[in-house]
């Protein structure tokens, strides 16, 4: 039996895509050939012992469960930076250091140890973010899970198996399918027990309306939208009742193939332009240090490597361990100077400010870096359906009979939404009301099986969209003029005008809507006793069976051939422009139907039984008018748009819905003037596969249209897109667009219409669904990025600073002037609150005016790094300066040293300090600091050493305030401080202020002090700080002037420099 079972399940005909052989065309297929090829009878279903057989080739309908990253390779990719790796590296030989100088104990110990706890506590939290970011990644699968069927109704051994679990059903099964159904697996639709079926499935396809199914085949090559006789999983069942056969389960269904998308996507995330940019700052970085580090090496080897020539050749060679480690403390020093450790903390804290902005703009943030990239948006791909339209059916037309025959009378309708009191109808009759509008209404009202219901601060439909439409138009509409209007129970609900017209004509029969008459129709009675039939469908086919039209006042004649080809005139008009229309009629001689009350005995019961009956019951009707309906664009869309294209950045539209549509709401929303030629730049999704030069396409000017679009061709397209340079922000709120969506450098998802599976694959939600919010959120972007290159730009210019400190320290031999956990705190918390409030600058004016940046820009041109070498050289010269001074001068600039009684050296004896046990009769005196006194009877040559700490710290007090006073110089690139002054951003004063107390809690607290290795200072050494320190702003000014000066000559040289890399 085992090898039967084997056998059968490689017969040739039973097959699907997950085997090597090619998927089975259903769709292309008759229904008995699809029977046979599924071996299986509808009526009686398979057998048990089939269905086992099946599932243990197929396995269980379910979409798979993709391993995550395992913590231990999460835990190792958050050192896969060059900036974190030099961190490690660092703070593993500054441990080695610290554990070397603990064996000879001394008060030391302590700081020795701070710094590499320190760097290591940096590394871990920012391992524990980056992780918990990493791990939120794959959700969108366990989203779409949700979006499959969990139960089923299906016919097996020939017995109706109701709620059997969906992950059950094999290919081969017979399912049942009914209204409200969600779809469970990818059918063949066999047969249709109603006369209509039609799905939802526009989360999948794109499509603006419910499609109806059928059981014919369709041609092999169709698109998903085209196999109108495929039901496909993860849809939901609107109207009617069929039979299906399951052709696909689980990974091979369509919504198992988005999921596949999904998963590749997430693989090829990419970094973004930010972090690429920090990355190539890193790799820089660390060649600089490499030489700085070997440069200032090689200029002291000669402290601790010293030898004898002999007969020409160096012998007698002497190794100092003592002090090549106090040179490799120096190196490791420099490290530390170079790396701006505070970076990854301040840019953290400026996205989730920015995040906090844009939530505030409706635009909820879910993955922080996504904040920058939007600012270097250069192309928008769009859905159609719920982004730029509301996804909400609504009237757009309406066309009423006028006084006489031959004319009729145009009503535009306002609104976008099933929001019943949203816009009214122009130049409507209010208080007289006539009886063709009032016969409109009726029909509107009573031919109708949906409802509208309000939800939070939105309304939703439930049934078909245009049915919803339609009863919003009835509101639109007023109450109908009946006696009782103050009694009704309909009084404050958002259809109270529906509830009224339903309570004055009583529906005893349906008529359903089927393929072939095109219409739908209600038997009703009146309040007045008397019967009449109203009927809503296609205008071409209503029209065809009416044969009177009801004028202005409720007179009814004849139809004549000039009123039906005015109304099809006006029908035309109305296709043009993509609204889909809809007549409607009503008659009052039913003679068949004048007893009947719904009772099933009565004979016209019968008539009612047989659809085939229904077009002769529909016949000789009275014409009433007609309505146009769309899916409309957002009010806000148009501007957006225009301000995209103000700002440099194209839309691309890409849709699953119908061509015409798409087009006729590409042209009204401005993607597309209003007499361009779009033959080139409208196409469908499989053309846009099939075309010779997809690139050149996707780089014509202007808006791009792609219609009938799958989730491959949208994870194509942006593909491409980026392939090409541009940083692509992808909008969309289906199960279509989760692949393109997790594939874009920016995702943004839909937050009302959203599916569970888009937001959860997207970087960004739009909490009200808004295009326009995507606009706002852009500018916001430019301004943090701009805000991120002020901060990043001080940091580094401090950076530099400390390096050429460290380096002329070396490089003139004199003692070491700052310690490396002097250079940590000032680098983590000194810098951070400036930093950070550089993060408040105000935005530019016209930031929505400028074109994108490239996502190759340099982050520091060849001016500002060459600014920043200037002011870097100064903060060198100064925090040495300062050293040398306080160690030869007792006086500078008037300023009075001298009072705490240290002694002078000369500058000679400083810079050979290492010397100084060979030196005859030295002798410095005691000094004060604070409430210590430093005395060196015991080791005069403790002056250099211990001694230092004075100089020391008035070399970190420099720093300081030379940093706090260059924050002030990067409120702007090239504006002057007397443009831009230090308050218009008050939070930066705030920032200084905050980090020069904190350097005031090092300097007097003891314990800090100690920690540090530094005293208190007295005023006049704060007034010779000060006057070192504040020439940096006077520097930078002339500096920037120079810019402003020379901005057009380096602008056009960057451009030609940019056209030449491109060619």
């Amino acid at each position: 039996m085992g090898k039967g079972a084997q056998d059968y399940g490689k017969g040739e005909k039973f097959d699907t895509g997950s085997s090597n052989q090619e998927t089975f065309p259903a769709w292309a297929k008759e229904i008995h050939e699809c029977e046979e090829n599924y071996q299986v009878n509808r009526k009686s279903g398979l057998s048990s012992e089939e269905v086992e057989k099946r599932r243990q080739r197929y396995g269980f309908n379910e979409l798979e469960k993709h391993e995550g990253t395992s913590i231990f390779k999460l835990i190792l990719e958050q050192f896969n930076d060059t900036l974190v790796r030099i961190l490690l590296v660092a703070a593993v030989v500054s441990f080695v250091l610290a554990w070397y100088d603990g064996d000879e104990g001394g008060e030391m110990e302590i700081t020795a140890f701070v710094e590499p706890l320190v760097i290591f506590l940096i590394l871990i939290v920012n391992a524990i973010v980056g992780i918990w970011q990493e791990s939120n990644a794959e959700k969108a699968l366990e989203a779409l899970k949700e979006i499959q069927s969990q139960q089923a109704t299906v016919i097996r051994d020939g017995k109706r198996v109701a709620n059997l679990p969906s992950k059950e059903l094999v290919p081969g099964d017979i399912v049942e399918l009914k209204v409200g159904d969600k779809v469970p697996a990818d059918m063949r639709v066999l047969s249709l027990v109603s006369s209509t079926v039609r799905l939802e499935q526009g989360s999948l396809t794109g499509e603006s309306e419910a499609v109806s199914k059928t059981v014919k085949a369709v041609p092999e090559d169709s698109d998903i939208q085209g196999k109108k006789c495929m039901i496909f999983a993860g849809t939901t069942v609107v109207n009617g009742h069929c039979i299906c056969l399951v052709t696909e389960t689980g990974m091979n269904t369509e919504i198992g193939k988005v999921h596949s998308q999904i998963h590749e996507a997430a693989q090829s995330e990419e970094d973004t332009p930010l972090k690429k940019k920090l990355n190539e700052f890193g790799e820089a970085l660390t060649a600089i240090i490499g030489v700085v580090c070997a440069v200032v090496w090689l200029i002291n080897v000669k402290y601790f490597l010293t030898w004898e020539y002999v007969d020409g050749w160096p012998r007698n060679f002497k190794f100092s361990f003592e002090k090549c480690t106090y040179y490799f403390e120096i190196a490791v020093a420099l490290a530390v100077a170079a790396i701006p450790e505070g970076l990854p903390a301040v840019i953290t804290t400026c996205l989730a400010l920015g995040t906090r902005k844009m939530a505030q703009k409706n635009a909820l943030v879910r993955k922080l870096p996504s904040v920058e990239t939007l600012g270097c948006t250069t192309v928008i791909c769009s859905d159609k359906t719920g982004t730029l339209t509301t996804n909400q059916m609504a009237v757009a037309k309406l066309v009423a009979v006028g006084s006489r025959p031959g004319t009729l009378r145009p009503f535009d309708v306002e609104g976008t939404t099933y929001d019943p009191f949203e816009g009214k109808i122009q130049g409507w009759p209010v208080g007289r009301v006539d009886a063709n509008l009032l016969m409109i209404a009726k029909v509107c009202a009573v031919c109708n099986d949906a409802s509208v219901e309000q939800s939070g601060n939105h309304f939703v439909a439930n049934g078909m969209p245009t049915e919803a439409a339609l009863k919003v138009l009835v509101e639109k509409m007023g109450l109908p003029e009946v006696s009782d209007t103050g009694s009704s129970s309909g009084h404050g609900h958002p259809l109270r005008c529906s509830q009224l017209w339903n309570e004055k004509e009583h529906r005893i029969a349906t008529l359903e809507f089927d393929r072939d008459r095109k219409s739908m129709g209600v038997i009703v009675d009146s309040i007045s006793g008397k019967k009449s039939l109203l009927v809503k469908g296609a205008v071409e086919n209503v029209l065809e069976r009416s044969s009177f039209i009801q004028l202005l006042d409720g007179s009814v004649v004849e139809l004549d051939q000039h009123s039906r080809d005015l109304i099809l005139e006006s029908l035309r008009e109305m296709s043009t422009s993509a609204l889909r229309c809809l007549g409607f009629a009503y008659k009052d001689e039913l003679l068949e139907f004048e007893t009947y009350n719904g009772d099933e005995d009565h004979p016209a019961h019968q008539l009612l039984l047989e659809p085939s009956n229904y077009s002769s019951i529909e016949s000789k009707l009275i014409f009433v008018g007609l309505v146009g309906l769309r899916d409309p664009p957002r009010r806000e869309v148009r501007q957006a748009i225009e301000d995209c294209r103000t700002a440099g950045i194209r839309v691309m539209v890409i849709t699953g819905d119908n061509k015409n549509t798409a087009e006729a709401i590409c042209h009204e929303i401005g993607v597309f003037g209003p007499h361009e030629n779009i033959s080139s730049k409208s196409i469908t999704g499989r053309e846009f596969m099939d075309h010779p030069d997809q690139k050149n396409h996707l780089r014509q000017s202007g808006g791009l249209l792609f219609s009938r679009a799958e989730p491959r061709h949208k994870q194509e397209i942006v593909r491409l897109l980026k392939e090409d340079g541009e940083v692509v922000a992808m909008t969309g709120d289906g199960v279509n667009d989760a692949p393109a969506l997790k594939l874009a450098d920016i995702g943004i998802a839909m937050g009302i219409s959203g599916t569970e599976v888009a937001k959860e694959a997207s970087d960004m939600v739009l909490a009200d669904d808004n295009f326009s919010t995507i606009v706002s959120a852009v500018g916001e972007g430019r301004s943090i990025y701009n805000n991120m290159k002020a901060f990043i730009r001080y940091m580094i210019s401090s950076n530099i600073g400390e390096v050429a400190s460290i380096f002329l320290t070396a490089a003139l031999g004199i003692p070491e002037g700052m310690i490396p956990v002097q250079l940590l705190w000032v680098n983590l918390v000194t810098d951070g609150p400036p930093a950070t409030a550089l993060g408040f600058n105000p935005p530019d004016k016209d930031i929505m005016t400028k074109p994108p940046r490239r996502s190759d820009d340099s982050l520091i041109t060849a001016w500002i790094l060459f600014r920043y070498l200037v002011i870097g050289l100064y903060v060198g010269i100064a925090t040495v300066g300062v050293f040398i001074i306080w160690y030869t001068h007792h006086s500078f600039m008037g300023i009075d040293l001298s009072k705490d009684g240290h002694s002078l050296v000369s500058y000679s004896q400083l810079a050979n300090w290492a010397q100084c046990p060979s030196w005859e009769g030295f002798s410095p005196s005691s000094f004060t600091a604070g409430e210590q006194v430093f005395n060196f009877d015991s080791n005069p040559c403790d002056y250099f050493q211990s001694g230092k700490i004075k100089a020391s710290t008035l070399s970190l007090s420099v720093l300081v305030a030379i940093e706090m006073f260059n924050s002030l110089n990067a409120l702007s690139e090239d504006g002057s401080l007397l443009t831009m002054p230090p308050w218009v951003n008050p939070w930066l004063l705030l920032a200084m202020f905050v980090s020069f107390g904190l350097h005031f809690l090092i300097l007097y607290v003891p314990f800090l002090a100690q920690v540090f290795g530094i005293v208190p200072l007295s005023l006049n050494e704060w007034l010779l700080v000060l006057a070192v320190s504040l020439p940096v702003i006077l520097i930078d000014e002339v500096l920037k002037f120079v810019g402003r000066c020379t901005i057009g000559l380096r602008t056009s040289s960057a451009r030609k420099s940019s056209k030449h890399k491109a060619e």
